[in-house]
């Protein structure tokens, strides 16, 4: 009996972690990743953004996170996707949820930070292209957590 449910429950599990899926979806968002600094919402003009920052604040749009950075006189200096850390999951060819580590470097009131961060992004299939409406990042504590890619 125990054999009959695992068996009808391994579908469902490999539907959850299907990562070869619509291949050019994969591509176009893999782009975006890897893309220069500032691409990171897509080809299309995205505004509908829901963002947590550092501090636990909502942002309802890219202008408004981008306000809060200057307000908490937060500079991002470079953000490097960490090779071969991305899981990107397709659903329907119209959305993707993306998970990835960055490794960050910043400037926090004049003080210079460097960290790792786990990105986990929402992204929408417009007709410009893909945008980013959903994002948090997690602070890694390498000292308490050794990371291991």
């Amino acid at each position: 009996m125990i054999t009959g449910l695992l068996l009808l429950a391994a579908p469902a599990a490999f539907a959850q972690i299907d990562t070869v899926s619509y291949p050019q979806e994969r591509r176009q968002i893999r782009a975006i990743l890897h893309g220069p600094p500032g691409g990171t919402n897509g080809a299309a003009a995205c505004n509908d953004l829901v963002a947590v920052g550092a501090k636990g604040d909502i942002s309802f749009s890219a202008q408004q996170w981008k306000g809060v950075q200057t307000q908490g006189k937060i500079v991002f200096k470079a953000v490097k996707l960490v090779p071969g850390t991305e899981i990107i999951r397709i659903y329907n060819g119209t959305s993707a949820v993306v998970n990835w580590l960055a490794d960050v470097q910043l400037s926090v009131d004049g003080h210079d930070v460097a960290l790792k961060v786990r990105r986990l992004e929402v992204y929408e299939k417009k007709a410009g292209g893909w945008c980013r409406v959903a994002g948090q990042g997690t602070e890694v504590d390498e000292k308490l957590h050794p990371l291991s890619h």
